[in-house]
């Protein structure tokens, strides 16, 4: 008899122990995953094309960007 109550000892700290390891590893990856997140969002706001509305039909088109020519004689 001894036997099995040393066996659900056994039982019983495995599942204690891999309760906290599981708890451990859902937080880990919790963070991860925010720290994910905001990069994503921090990416997309520095890559987002400004829109401007086009007066005669009101539809939103990206804003034109007037690129100066850059004097390419040395």
């Amino acid at each position: 008899m001894p036997q099995v109550l040393l066996l659900i000892a056994a039982g019983a700290a495995l599942v204690i122990a891999g309760r906290r390891w599981y708890r451990e590893e859902k937080r880990r990856i919790q963070t991860e995953l925010r720290e994910a997140e905001k990069a994503m969002q921090q990416h997309e706001r520095a890559s987002a094309v400004p829109l401007e509305q086009d007066p005669s039909t009101g539809v939103y088109r990206p804003k034109r960007v007037r690129h100066q020519a850059q004097n390419t004689r040395h």
